[in-house]
């Protein structure tokens, strides 16, 4: 899983099969907050799917400044690059 477009698809999955968010909500642009409607509770889930997803321990820290679910790519893209 190493291109944007192939972290974005698993990113979808998650977020429709986890969260029931609709599909066509989830764009880059799209905020997790206001867009997709999580709340911290679902963030601090999503974070372990994505860790589940990764194979890699994401600290909280590198999670703060996610707003978008084009920053979630973003930084999912850096962490399996390592």
């Amino acid at each position: 899983m190493q291109t944007g477009e192939q972290i974005l698809e698993a990113l979808t999955a998650i977020l429709v099969d986890e969260f029931e968010v609709d599909a066509d909500d989830i764009t880059l642009d799209a905020s997790l907050y206001e867009a997709l409607d999580l709340d911290s509770i679902d963030a601090v889930d999503l974070v372990i799917k994505l860790q589940q997803m990764t194979g890699k321990k994401i600290k909280p820290e590198e999670f703060k400044a996610v707003r978008t679910v084009g920053d979630v790519v973003n930084a999912i893209a850096g962490l399996v690059k390592d």
